[in-house]
């Protein structure tokens, strides 16, 4: 065996098998097997310790919730719950609660818990001309008037809202005024909604060790753990070792780019690893990726990422490591780089890693390592070889395949309508669009007869009257979680804005564009660089910092544009530069959402529509009357260059962690309790005490069989985690609306599933609640099922009930890759409290498959070449399943249906951890019992 060969990612593994090598989570024989890599991949499981957990709060409030009443079970079992606390760093960053509220477009009339005006509305701005707002200087009583904070004729880098710690200054006193008003209402709104939420975050950082809350309007959790959290290596008590992480966010796939092993697990498995147990992972597969070549000046970081995306699907990488190599590798900057690693799960990987180079050293330069500590990291990296030398000499790590991509093939790409890995090149993007309309529905189509192609809708908005036609956009949203450190792509969409309103280029006043930053950081470079006010301009005013419009945090489409699109049966596009783009995600309305590039997204939204061939169509007129091409307003290479050399320095990373450790005001003045158990609140409807740990018990019980179970849901193939687990806005119709109104509250009090993760009732009743979800039994989109017992056609958690009620086990049948899409918890733990006893498949998402055992769930999959079709099941059987006493993985088991038939398939236990954790009730009752 040779260290030298190994994929660098491998050594990483290698290196935290020796380190946390006990014997007994951690034994000698996984770290040999790690070591002979080359030929035990695909055929051992082997444990891995992270350095540290990430959290973020949708689905961090889950799991410190259920730490919560991990203390309280532990308590009431006679041990200790004082013990109960992360082994682990952790890191919790309060970031998904943003909604949108107030933009540029319009003041939503939303409620008002944090008090303050709310029925004074912000002046319209016109998208033709910047109206100035008039600001009095901040605690200036020297002030003699009020300052334009919407002149373009001055320093354009002096206009916009900036961080805390980097304010916008009066141009005539030098000091500090107030952030936009957008901004401010909608930061007000969202501690007033979830103050219950941060006060039990808050709780949790002053009761639990080892527990850090990073507050609310800092960032993004993906962003914040690459700007601040990472260390690249550790340094405890003298002591060095690799820095790496898992979290509970598929986008911590992104510190991969700085040369970090990490990547997104569920809650369930999060929760493990904070008591100290290990991840297990089968040892992977290996793909070397090989980049040649320089890409072609007019291709983003997103255009690149988009072509890898989907090069890699073909290649078919699910369920491995993608490690980078190559002469191209050093040619991309370390924010080109964790551009690429953050999309990794859209194309199956568990992780995509870039070894630390001489290029990741010079970019931790620039972000505020001190010279002595990147000596030490060099050094060290160099010794334990995990320093990638990046001349053409060096000898590169053997690899279980290799694939090859030349950089200089790839052009302008966008992403849709309806998937992320569904790649349209810009300039067929007019006749790719009109493909999908005469495409039979499914996954690209929408089956619009030929005769009503062409259909224009009028309609009146703001005493003007515009026309809506298939392909027209309605939502545009800049979002920098993707992009997040990457300054070329922003200020490429600030510099497109700052031309085509140099132009006389204008956007669409009912087109809901927004700006939502994934750090002040974005906001600073966008404003000392000049390009914020003309962002501003053509409506992508900042909205605020955190997950908005990429997980359906949408403000609602003006009514009047609402109804036409309805009334003429139109496809509405939806243009944003985030990660995800499943239909209705964004707004049950539009239909078409694409992904693309910042500087894309703005040229879009000025055209107006998708149907538009930049080569040869205008996007529109300019003050002189004449055309103005994309092509005349896209900035070159050089130019975006220069501004980042200006713009993008190291005093701003040292602005934004400054920023982090001193929280804001409503933070720092929040109270919360300080008592060793947490006191519940049986009024609550955000905080309550979850039943997970009801039949916690000290030793574990032989698997009991599932006997005459009814099918809950009869589903298809490419369920993702969006259509099982609750998120975005409450629908009034829903079955957690119904709860919540009884309750008290009105529809405007609703929040969001994601603000609801600490309400089991609310998540439970919102599993399954997604209007896109296609269950067989009823056959179209509806979150409904058929309680078979009665008959009657149900909303999913009403048939859950009632089969509970009546004793009746349930299952849910499936197709192929159940579970696709971002890991979440709440996928596992809502099925699980709707009753569901096993889930029948095709085939699944790994991730998911994980989650399902971690909380009591059997994954069972059809045999090769079998699924429901082939078998004649209906799904109106009843399903009987016998475990034996002893389970081994992979071992087959027999289905009798209430018809007599009788069928194999395959418990999806890959390993004896699976099976003891599915033997104890999953790995929450597993790790509580430690401490009894």
């Amino acid at each position: 065996f040779t260290l030298d060969t190994l994929p660098y990612s491998i050594r990483v593994l290698f290196e935290s098998s020796i380190r946390n090598c006990d014997g007994f989570l951690v034994k000698e024989t996984d770290a040999m097997n790690i070591l002979d890599w080359k030929t035990k991949q695909n055929n051992v499981e082997v444990p891995f310790c992270p350095a540290r957990v990430v959290l973020q709060d949708f689905t961090g409030i889950p799991a410190m919730v259920d730490f919560a009443a991990m203390r309280e079970a532990v308590r009431n079992a006679g041990g200790d719950p004082v013990k109960v606390n992360p082994v682990c760093p952790t890191d919790l960053t309060v970031d998904h609660s943003l909604q949108i509220d107030f933009s540029k477009c319009a003041i939503q009339n939303a409620p008002n818990p944090g008090g303050g005006d709310s029925q004074k509305p912000m002046a319209k701005l016109s998208p033709l001309k910047a109206q100035p707002r008039k600001l009095p200087c901040r605690g200036q009583t020297s002030c003699k008037g009020p300052c334009s904070a919407g002149d373009s004729s001055r320093n354009s880098g002096q206009f916009s809202a900036q961080i805390e710690n980097t304010p916008i200054l009066c141009p005539f006193h030098l000091q500090p005024v107030p952030e936009p008003e957008t901004v401010l209402k909608n930061q007000e709104m969202e501690f007033g909604r979830n103050r219950e939420r941060l006060q039990f975050f808050k709780w949790s950082s002053k009761v639990f060790k080892d527990i850090s809350v990073i507050p609310p309007e800092t960032g993004m959790a993906h962003q914040v753990n690459l700007e601040y959290l990472s260390r690249v290596v550790f340094e405890v008590e003298d002591f060095l070792y690799p820095d790496s992480v898992v979290g509970t966010d598929s986008h911590m796939t992104m510190v991969n780019g700085l040369g970090i092993l990490g990547w997104g697990v569920g809650g369930i498995e999060t929760e493990a690893v904070m008591l100290g147990m290990p991840v297990t992972l089968t040892l992977p597969e290996v793909v070397g990726c090989e980049l040649t070549g320089t890409a072609s000046p007019l291709a983003t970081s997103i255009d690149i990422v988009l072509s890898i995306t989907k090069y890699l699907r073909q290649a078919d990488v699910a369920g491995k490591f993608v490690e980078f190599f190559g002469s191209g590798v050093s040619q991309l900057s370390v924010a080109d780089r964790t551009t690429i690693a953050n999309m990794c799960p859209e194309y199956g990987a568990i992780l995509s890693f870039f070894p630390v180079d001489n290029v990741t050293l010079k970019h931790l330069k620039h972000t505020g390592f001190d010279k002595a500590k990147l000596e030490v990291m060099e050094a060290y990296l160099k010794a334990v070889k995990l320093f990638r030398n990046d001349e053409s000499s060096s000898r590169e790590p053997e690899y279980s395949q290799v694939v090859q991509i030349s950089l200089s093939s790839i052009t302008q790409y966008v992403s849709g309508p309806k998937r992320s890995q569904d790649r349209v090149a810009v300039n067929n993007m007019k006749s790719d669009f009109q493909a999908c309309l005469n495409e039979k529905s499914g996954v690209k189509g929408f089956q619009i007869a030929v005769e009503k192609q062409n259909d224009i809708v009028p309609v009146q908005y703001e005493g003007n009257e515009y026309k809506l036609s298939h392909g027209c956009i309605v939502i545009a949203a800049v979002i920098s979680c993707t992009n997040n450190c990457n300054p070329s792509v922003m200020l490429a969409a600030g510099l497109l804005a700052k031309k085509a309103v140099e132009a006389g280029l204008v956007v669409k006043p009912y087109i809901r564009t927004s700006l939502s930053p994934g750090s002040g950081m974005v906001t600073h470079y966008l404003s000392s660089s000049g390009v914020l006010p003309y962002l501003s301009k053509l409506g992508f005013e900042v909205v605020g910092y955190g997950c908005s419009t990429c997980v359906g945090n949408t403000a609602p489409l003006p009514e009047a544009i609402r109804n036409a699109i309805k009334q003429g049966d139109i496809i509405a596009c939806g243009v944003l530069s985030g990660t995800k783009n499943f239909e209705g995600r964004l707004c049950d309305c539009v239909r078409a959402n694409y992904l693309a590039s910042p500087p894309l997204v703005v040229a879009y939204a000025i055209a107006g529509t998708v149907r538009i061939d930049f080569e040869t169509e205008p996007l529109g007129t300019g003050f002189d009357g004449k055309s103005i091409y994309l092509r005349d307003i896209w900035p070159t290479r050089r130019e975006l260059h220069a501004v980042e050399e200006e713009c993008v320095v190291s005093s701003m990373f040292k602005e934004l962690k400054e920023k982090m450790e001193k929280g804001n005001k409503r933070w720092n003045l929040l109270e919360a309790p300080e008592s060793t158990l947490f006191p519940w609140d049986l009024k609550s409807t955000y905080i309550r005490c979850p039943s997970f740990f009801d039949k916690l018990a000290k030793e574990p019980v032989s698997p009991q069989p599932i006997e005459n179970a009814h099918v809950l849901l009869y589903l298809g193939d490419s369920v993702t985690t969006d259509h099982i687990s609750p998120a975005g806005s409450i629908a009034r119709s829903s079955a957690a609306a119904k709860y919540l109104t009884n309750k008290g509250l009105t529809p405007r009090e609703f929040n969001s599933y994601g603000a609801r993760r600490g309400n089991d009732a609310v998540m439970t009743r919102g599993t399954f609640a997604n209007i896109k979800l296609l269950n067989k039994f009823i056959g179209k989109p509806a979150p409904k099922t058929i309680h078979f017992p009665s008959g009657q056609t149900l909303d999913v958690f009403e048939a859950a009930e009632l089969y509970q009620k009546e004793g009746i086990p349930v299952i849910i049948l499936a197709g192929k890759k159940y579970g696709l899409g971002s890991s979440r918890d709440w996928a596992a733990k809502g099925p699980f409290l709707l009753g569901v006893k096993a889930v029948l498949a095709e085939s699944y998402e790994k991730v998911h498959k994980s989650q399902l055992i971690g909380i009591g769930i059997a994954p069972l999959q059809f045999l090769p070449g079998e699924n429901p079709s082939t078998l004649g099941l209906t799904g109106r059987e009843q399903f009987s399943v016998l475990f034996p006493p002893e389970l081994s993985p992979g071992m087959t088991l027999d289905i009798k249906t209430s018809t007599g038939k009788v069928f194999s398939v395959i418990a999806l236990f890959e390993n004896d951890v699976e099976i003891t954790l599915y033997k104890y009730g999953g790995s929450l009752n597993f790790v509580a019992r430690r401490f009894l």
